[in-house]
């Protein structure tokens, strides 16, 4: 295993459910590809020709703002691989690279639900990684039917990670990164590189977060944002920018503060010396040889907040249903002494 080169790619996309009818949102999700597509090719046509790309969450569709959920799938979702990843797909075997993501997926074994979900293709154009988004601020998530998600669902696929020729590589997508439970899990399966499409403004958390979660679990992370607006900027206001190759000691190898188009945000991925300083004892320096996982078990074990397998029975149809569950999970973190109750009396 050698070095290889990773690349952001921070683009502007366009929002589908802007668009007037089917067809227009078919189309903004053309345009949105075919740009995507130009990037890529810009970026494989320079000086420092990437092995692997990561495009921005939302790149291809936008985000469903308040569309209801059955609208939001026959406007703008399909399925992983399918139509919307086919361009991507030839892409990838005709430049041989790797190409990470993300999209609304519509997947025809639960139906009536969409996903944020993340993907990677490799070089000779096969899907090799799905992630159905877990933690997600209004989406559907497949924690609302847990338990039929868990019970056909491997355990390696609930947060996969594919062993290539390029390192063991995941995919967190954009603010799920401030979940530290996360790219532990992956960690423990023995991931190295956490591939990071986001759509999202500046936060001082989520740039603290994207730095613990490489340094902490000893991981490169590949992140890329969107250029120009966010898509959940109603008035267009609030940009992207601030894509971020951060390396295993969490330092930061290219970062492009601006909130332009751009392809510049590039470094090499060393594998071989992060295998290498993974097993070097360093003492506080090395967070995994002397993690003591054992301590920590019977504290999650206790831990149940939000409510799983609130859509078992039937899928979601808009995302303001989940506030049951945002109340539910307030309960239980008064009753965990987590949250304090509110005095309303003062």
């Amino acid at each position: 295993m050698g070095q290889w080169r990773a690349t952001s790619i921070q683009m502007r996309g366009r929002r589908a459910v802007d668009a007037v009818g089917h067809a227009a949102a078919q189309q903004v999700i053309a345009d949105n590809t075919a740009q995507l597509i130009s990037h890529i090719r810009a970026a494989c046509a320079s000086d420092l020709r990437p092995d692997l790309v990561v495009f921005p969450e939302f790149a291809l569709q936008g985000p469903p703002l308040d569309m209801p959920v059955a609208e939001w799938i026959t406007l703008a979702c399909g399925p992983i691989p399918g139509p919307l990843t086919a361009p991507l797909q030839a892409l990838a075997e005709e430049l041989g690279i790797f190409i990470a993501g993300n999209m609304f997926e519509a997947d025809p074994a639960w139906p009536g639900r969409y996903f944020n979900s993340s993907f990677l293709i490799d070089r000779s154009g096969a899907v090799i990684l799905v992630y159905k988004r877990v933690n997600t601020a209004a989406f559907p998530s497949p924690h609302d039917f847990m338990d039929d998600y868990l019970r056909v669902t491997p355990q390696e696929q609930v947060f996969p990670v594919a062993d290539t020729e390029l390192g063991r590589l995941c995919l967190i997508p954009c603010a799920e990164i401030n979940v530290p439970e996360v790219a532990r899990a992956y960690m423990i399966q023995g991931a190295e590189v956490i591939l990071h499409p986001t759509n999202s403004k500046y936060t001082a958390m989520q740039e603290a977060t994207k730095l613990a979660r490489a340094a902490e679990n000893m991981m490169y992370l590949v992140s890329a944002n969107v250029a120009g607006p966010i898509g959940f900027s109603p008035d267009n206001s609030e940009m992207g920018g601030r894509s971020h190759i951060i390396d295993y000691r969490g330092e930061t190898i290219a970062l492009r503060e601006e909130a332009d188009e751009s392809v510049a945000v590039s470094a090499i991925i060393d594998i071989a010396a992060l295998r290498r300083d993974r097993r070097a004892d360093t003492g506080i320096y090395n967070p995994l040889i002397r993690s003591r996982f054992e301590m920590y078990r019977s504290y999650y074990g206790t831990a149940s907040f939000y409510p799983p397998n609130q859509f078992l029975a039937q899928p979601m149809a808009d995302t303001s249903e989940t506030a049951a569950a945002m109340a539910a999970s307030v309960t239980a973190m008064e009753a965990a002494h987590v949250l304090q109750p509110t005095d309303h009396a003062n």
